[in-house]
């Protein structure tokens, strides 16, 4: 689910540069969660999936300080960037801080900013949460019907003996 994840958000970041739509990042501000001595990003949007990827090898207290700085820089800033950035974030799966409605609500506000230049990817990544809600949700279903016939056939067994 993650690979598909991060190939959609490349995908969308393949045809928004080949647009020409995409907001050059100013060479001034670099990316922390870029490597030291590597390329900064071109754009916005090759940011943000830089800092998808590194997010995804955080565990623990690095993930926690991670998820209070773009907690942070979303409250002094409402940007776009920062409402992706901060989606990002809540999304990761198995932390204290998991919080994937939040995260499509972010998503959904960038989403409909029509012309915004992180427009699509907000529509990638908030389509592919909804959809992992919804196969978690159908899991959920299959489990408790699961339950029902296994407490279903126990109580048959015990009513033939």
């Amino acid at each position: 689910m993650r690979n598909r994840f991060l190939l959609l958000g490349f995908g969308c970041a393949a045809a928004l540069a080949g647009c020409g739509v995409v907001k050059m990042v100013e060479p001034t501000e670099p990316a922390p969660w870029v490597q030291p001595g590597s390329r900064q990003p071109a754009s916005d949007v090759e940011s943000l999936l830089l800092y998808f990827q590194h997010i995804r090898t955080l565990a623990g207290p690095e993930a926690g300080r991670e998820h209070e700085a773009a907690r942070q820089a979303y409250a002094r800033s409402r940007t776009d960037f920062n409402r992706i950035r901060l989606a990002m974030i809540l999304s990761l799966p198995g932390t204290a801080f998991t919080d994937e409605a939040r995260a499509v609500d972010l998503l959904e506000t960038v989403a409909k900013h029509e012309g915004g230049r992180l427009q699509g990817l907000a529509v990638v990544l908030g389509a592919s949460l909804k959809e992992q809600q919804q196969l978690a949700a159908n899991a959920q279903a299959l489990q408790q019907k699961l339950d029902a016939l296994k407490s279903l056939e126990r109580s048959m067994i015990e009513r033939s003996r």
